[in-house]
């Protein structure tokens, strides 16, 4: 039987209850014993009950007092609060949670208060910040002193378990060192997973729009980065294509029931619910566990996705025993080359045969390589759809390069040099990394020990105390003005080609982090950009034109239009669980080119 997640709260924090009630019943005896006074028995209870809120206050008025000593005493400050209404900043949490669903709370805190500020909630210190200097401490310069700790592991375990997105020194190196071989160029350079699954996913695409309907582009690519993924990881596919696109609603064959319970749909709707309640965890702090008291949402998500995997898993792994037998026992399985053909699950067997260590990480692995790619892919074309003349562009450098129907090369590929602008563009405006498990759009870190960011624009260093929650917004860095430019708001994949790349980027890198940095930066960087060019060269050798679907399309909230910056002129809904996503999907009509077309 699962032990709720309120109770096992209750029992991890039994001996914090206990204590001020236990100190409040020895003062009473001591006071009797000393003075031979002796309280009614009406008041013990009172007492027993007021201790709690009494040594909780002082913990917290003491907390503070010492980090502000603290910070005094190495000439630095505290990041300034956010000042809050309500006991507890409840006030803010609720802010926090509407964040969650599409508000805009940090990004208006944060031109009221500076780059890097305090959100206290539920008496916890968050210090959020979007300072490129300090999010380079945190990935790089400092990077012994921040960890995801022991907190983000606590909310996502049901999700990442100890996968390489979830844990912490060896056993990061661990898992890192076991994905690291198969993601060289001769690994990543191979392209017909790509290629099989491009060409069923425009087949369906080209069908559906010659019906006359529109297609949702996030869920067509979503199923071409499940199949890719899961053929990548596994040798073996979940067939999501297979289960045909979605119709709009407006169609009577939206509602099919075969579709809905397709092997394949069932499993991406249990992975995406998954996601969505991991990041939703992250609002609540340590206190998460008192917002799912009677069941863990995430576990009933994943068991769904378990029966997926933990066949092929077991197959692997007695293939595995049985190499093993034929070969000997002596032989070291985990210094041997990746073999050609092998799936990352060959390659991982023969470095643990523990299941659970291995499905921790094929799911970390997944997320990488299915959602942010495809989250990527969907904004590129929405982008597309709003910038015909980027998308015409593009096309030319596709077709003068690789033509219109030709596979493309991975040198090719590297020399399409607008086309890597297009994708940085988007990854800068739009940017999808996999692990986004506090709010929406931010990346987050615990200090592991007392931490002095350095002075900036004539200001004093910030003092960050240990064990203390430090998220950073690379979605929100992206976008400031002070850092790329007037047009910082704007979508310009020349940004990345003319002087301003030299103007803001050159000089400073670390504005720019849509893979992260440092020594945990992104290992499929370059397997991602890879099949995202590969995917549009294929898509727009066959589509010449894209528009958003507006008869179609769910359009954004009116108060939308009253925003500030590019939340103004949205067509589609953004949010964000562990990846960028549109929950209404992105509609779309392509136009089919010509056969023959001359550039």
């Amino acid at each position: 039987m699962e032990i709720p997640p309120g109770l096992i709260y209750f029992i991890l924090n039994f001996h914090r209850l206990m204590l001020p009630p236990a100190l409040a019943y020895c003062a009473i005896r001591l006071l009797h014993t000393i003075t031979g006074i002796s309280l009614s028995e009406g008041f013990h209870v009172p007492l027993y009950i007021a201790s709690l809120p009494l040594a909780f206050t002082s913990t917290v008025l003491y907390a503070e007092y010492n980090d502000k000593r603290q910070a005094a005493a190495r000439g630095a400050v505290l990041a300034p609060r956010v000042q809050s209404r309500w006991p507890g900043g409840l006030d803010i949490l609720a802010k926090l949670v509407g964040n969650f669903k599409g508000g805009d709370m940090m990004n208006n805190e944060m031109q009221i208060h500076g780059n890097t500020i305090n959100i206290r909630t539920l008496f916890e210190n968050r210090i959020f910040t979007t300072e490129p200097e300090y999010i380079k401490a945190i990935l790089a310069t400092q990077f012994n002193s921040f960890a995801k700790g022991p907190l983000f592991w606590d909310q996502v375990n049901s999700l990442l378990g100890t996968g390489v997105f979830n844990s912490d020194g060896d056993m990061w190196k661990f898992h890192r060192s076991m994905t690291r071989p198969f993601f060289n160029k001769d690994r990543i350079s191979h392209f017909d997973i790509f290629e099989k699954h491009a060409e069923d996913a425009i087949n369906q695409t080209k069908a559906r729009l010659r019906e006359g309907y529109p297609i949702d582009f996030q869920d067509m690519v979503s199923r071409f980065t499940l199949d890719s993924a899961t053929e990548f990881l596994f040798g073996k596919d979940v067939c999501s294509l297979s289960a045909g696109l979605i119709y709009p609603a407006s169609s009577p064959l939206s509602k099919s029931v075969a579709f809905k319970n397709h092997p394949a749909n069932i499993f991406a709707h249990a992975f995406a619910e998954a996601q969505i309640a991991a990041a939703y965890r992250g609002s609540f702090g340590s206190f998460w566990r008192l917002f799912e008291f009677g069941s863990d949402r995430i576990k009933k998500h994943m068991n769904i996705c378990y029966q997926f995997i933990d066949p092929i898993l077991k197959e692997a792994l007695q293939k595995k025993k049985d190499t093993k037998k034929l070969a000997g026992n002596n032989a070291d399985a985990k210094e041997r080359e990746v073999n050609e053909g092998e799936t990352l699950l060959d390659h991982l067997v023969n470095y643990t045969e523990d299941p659970v260590v291995i499905r921790d990480e094929i799911l970390n692995i997944m997320i990488a390589g299915r959602d942010t790619t495809a989250g990527t892919l969907t904004f590129i074309v929405y982008m597309l759809s709003q910038h015909p003349k980027v998308l015409l562009r593009l096309r030319e450098e596709i077709l003068n390069k690789i033509g219109s129907s030709k596979r493309p090369s991975y040198d090719e590929m590297r020399d399409m040099k607008y086309m890597r602008a297009v994708i940085n563009e988007t990854l800068r405006l739009y940017p999808s990394p996999s692990e986004r498990t506090f709010c929406s759009y931010f990346f987050s870190r615990t200090t592991t020990e007392s931490v002095i960011l350095p002075a900036i624009n004539g200001g004093k260093p910030i003092y960050v105390p240990p064990n203390t929650r430090m998220p950073y917004s690379v979605f929100l860095m992206h976008r400031r003005k002070d850092l790329w430019g007037p047009d910082a708001e704007e979508f310009d994949p020349d940004r990345f080609l003319d002087e301003r790349l030299h103007k803001y980027l050159t000089k400073n890198p670390f504005i720019f982090a849509p893979f992260n940095a440092g020594p945990r930066i992104c290992l499929g960087q370059q397997f991602a950009y890879n099949e995202m060019s590969y995917f549009l060269v294929r898509l727009l050798q066959t589509f010449s034109t894209v528009s958003l679907a507006t008869d179609t399309q769910a359009p954004p909230p009116a108060e939308w239009a009253k925003a500030t910056g590019r939340k103004a002129i949205e067509k589609v809904v953004i949010k964000a669980h562990l990846t960028m996503y549109a929950p209404d999907g992105v509609w779309v009509k392509m136009g089919e080119a010509s056969h023959v077309e001359v550039v």
